[in-house]
């Protein structure tokens, strides 16, 4: 980069030690002194990857074929907010919405998702990369297929309900 030479493989294995220094106990401080670091990078660092932090709970999916199944578990699971449409719905959401109207739905939709400190998202490739730029914040993708998606794709529940648990389990740890 510029007229530096930058070893990928060199900043991972840093990465790699701050973070096992600090999984065996060691102090963010004390990573920093032992590595000749700055405290705050290695928080920033942690920030950065820092995955399901727990709090208020999204799910946003489509298209969707085992929608009902897919709610039902949500609901059993305490999650804050569903939004799951099948491909017939999504299809009609476009096709009786003008062009203003669903832009300004699609931006309604983003700002509710910010009051969410998680969000699990079921869509293609190349949605997923578009809402975790967007949202910014913690997203968590589930690709259920290549962009485009034309038909219904059925959820594995369980694998939702895992992750949804896991999100739970982390923000009671944290408490």
């Amino acid at each position: 980069m510029g007229d530096k030479v930058l070893s990928r493989d060199k900043i991972i294995a840093k990465i790699d030690e701050i973070l096992k220094l600090r999984q065996n106990g060691m102090s963010q401080i004390d990573v920093a002194k032992f590595l000749n670091l700055d405290r705050p990078f290695v928080s920033r660092l942690e920030s950065l990857g820092e995955v399901a932090k727990g709090g208020k709970i999204a799910l946003v999916g489509f298209p969707i074929g085992n929608k009902e199944e897919l709610e039902q578990m949500a609901l059993e699971e305490g999650v804050e907010f569903v939004y799951v449409l099948t491909d017939k719905e999504r299809w009609s959401l476009v096709s009786n919405t003008d062009g203003a109207m669903l832009v300004n739905d699609l931006l309604e939709l983003l700002q509710h998702l910010k009051n969410f400190d998680t969000i699990i998202l079921l869509a293609s490739n190349l949605r997923s990369q578009y809402a975790e730029s967007i949202i910014g914040k913690q997203v968590i993708s589930i690709e259920i297929g290549k962009s485009p998606i034309k038909d219904d794709v059925e959820v594995d529940i369980e694998k939702v309900r895992q992750i949804i648990r896991e999100i739970r389990q982390k923000e009671g740890e944290k408490q």
